[in-house]
């Protein structure tokens, strides 16, 4: 079975006019997959005779599939990696924090922030004496000290983990006294969960639970926000609506000219794409610039492309908006996304 997808891919390559030192080092790479403990997919990416990119995948393709083209054909990789958020994970108790980075199937220790311990008695009886007060009174001095340094250490590596969740797992008491010292511009994307702990080998499967449910609310919650940003902004006229009318700026670009005409400004926020975009198929034009990108050839030659390339829309238009750090959110069906499955709410109008 595995032998029949190798051949079928290297067909394809072939086929599509990839040369044959890429080929084969597509084919060595899949060959030397392993069989168990993978993902349920991957998307590799090969040029000058080697694999330069491995993606794992959360969601399996329905079919193997390779091509060859000017671009990279990114645009499946939308619906194949998932939507669940990248997500920053400290597992907190009395003594300190352990900080995990969550993205697809990569978990990865990132930090630890360690804090005094105080060995107490475990009970919250009222104290027999004024010795017993100072004794606790040092013990809530300390959880505030090793909450403080547990967020410090969260702000510290939030800002370069790329995460869009927090989650606060471990001893109810100090995650509480975590969450509450946060900065009030994290606490939208933070939760508290059960199930995490510090100690080795504990087992995740709750936590895991909690933490797939917090990432597709969040989901959820982005793309209907972006959906009504979208639909309130192709309800107005203006330059980025495909439409006769010209009467002022929209906040949403729906269709072709408009989508390409916004990327190449850097004026998109988010791309929004439907899992059948008739529009991602249809051919653009392209310099090296990842901004350089048109409908028409000519326009292509007359912002100095002296030799413009074609491509598909969705890849070009994707290309630019990782270069401007745009989100890519996918519109599941029947959701009422973008005519032609292709469009973008805009970071501001002209």
């Amino acid at each position: 079975m595995q032998e029949l997808r190798e051949r079928a891919i290297a067909g394809q390559l072939i086929d599509a006019g990839a040369d044959a030192y890429t080929t084969r080092a597509v084919m060595e790479r899949l060959a030397n997959e392993p069989v168990s403990g993978t993902p349920p997919g991957r998307a590799l990416f090969a040029t000058g005779a080697e694999v330069v990119l491995d993606i794992p995948l959360s969601v399996p393709p329905p079919v193997g599939e390779a091509t060859w083209s000017v671009l990279p054909h990114v645009a499946p990789l939308v619906g194949l990696r998932g939507d669940a958020p990248a997500c920053l994970v400290a597992y907190i108790d009395r003594t300190g924090a352990d900080l995990e980075l969550r993205d697809g199937y990569r978990r990865e220790a990132v930090g630890r922030a360690d804090g005094k311990e105080w060995q107490g008695r475990g009970h919250r009886s009222i104290p027999a004496d004024r010795h017993e007060w100072r004794y606790r009174n040092k013990v809530e001095n300390t959880w505030n000290e090793t909450a403080d340094v547990i967020v410090e250490e969260i702000v510290r590596r939030w800002s370069d983990s790329g995460a869009e969740l927090l989650v606060l797992t471990g001893d109810p008491r100090e995650r509480r006294a975590v969450y509450n010292r946060l900065p009030e511009g994290m606490l939208p994307g933070t939760v508290e969960a059960d199930g995490g702990s510090r100690s080795t080998g504990a087992s995740t499967a709750g936590l895991d639970r909690e933490i797939a449910q917090a990432g597709q609310r969040l989901m959820q919650n982005r793309l209907r926000t972006t959906l009504e940003r979208f639909r309130s902004g192709r309800g107005k006229p203006g330059q980025h609506r495909e439409s006769s009318v010209d009467t002022g700026p929209g906040e949403a670009a729906e269709g072709i000219p408009a989508v390409v005409d916004a990327a190449r400004q850097h004026q998109v926020a988010t791309v929004l794409m439907t899992p059948d975009a008739s529009d991602g198929g249809r051919q653009v034009w392209i310099g090296p610039g990842v901004d350089e990108v048109a409908v028409q050839r000519g326009e292509a030659r007359a912002m100095g492309v002296p030799s413009p390339e074609q491509a598909r829309a969705d890849d070009a238009v994707l290309r630019a908006a990782a270069a401007a750090d745009c989100d890519v959110l996918l519109v599941p069906a029947g959701m009422g996304g973008p005519a032609g499955g292709l469009g973008a709410v805009l970071r501001w109008t002209v």
